[in-house]
């Protein structure tokens, strides 16, 4: 018997290859000599990063970031293609899983910390950034990542009255 276990993360709980590798334990416990592939799947969100960069033969980093209620994270990313593609997932930086149950407000969380973790990567002399945006505690539109980069944003007050988005 030839099984492939394909499974993405259970949030909070198991990794997308923690998961498989627990099936592939349950599928070799009652099939004795079964033939099983790993392969360890991801949305977007959360293990986005470490999936791609298994996949893609890369290796990953940690970058210290402003967090999505503005303290400091660890954050993990990844570098492939010999270090000229970044792979970021916003979770890392902005994720809903950094963020207590009893302060989950998506209005006042950034995104911040992402745009940092692109600024690492360009400082590292990436090329090519992919940002895998599941997880996400906030809803800023990437404001606080566009800041993080240099980016000001200025209202005139027909702007501010208009009922833009402040």
């Amino acid at each position: 018997m030839h099984v492939l276990i394909a499974v993405d993360s259970f949030k909070g709980s198991l990794t997308a290859m923690e998961a498989a590798e627990a099936i592939a334990r349950g599928v070799q416990q009652v099939q004795v000599g079964a033939t099983v592939d790993l392969c360890p799947l991801a949305d977007g969100g959360e293990g986005t990063a470490e999936v791609l960069v298994s996949a893609k033969g890369g290796r990953m980093q940690r970058a210290r970031v402003v967090g999505p209620l503005g303290q400091p994270v660890d954050a993990a990313w990844g570098l492939v293609n010999d270090g000229r593609t970044a792979v970021i997932e916003m979770a890392q930086a902005a994720g809903l899983t950094l963020v207590p149950p009893d302060r989950r407000d998506p209005t006042r969380t950034t995104t911040y910390g992402v745009g940092q973790l692109i600024k690492v990567a360009l400082d590292s002399g990436c090329e090519k950034i992919e940002v895998g945006i599941g997880g996400s505690s906030t809803c800023d539109g990437g404001a606080g990542m566009a800041q993080a980069l240099g980016v000001r944003f200025t209202f005139d007050d027909e702007v501010r009255d208009g009922g833009g988005f402040m």
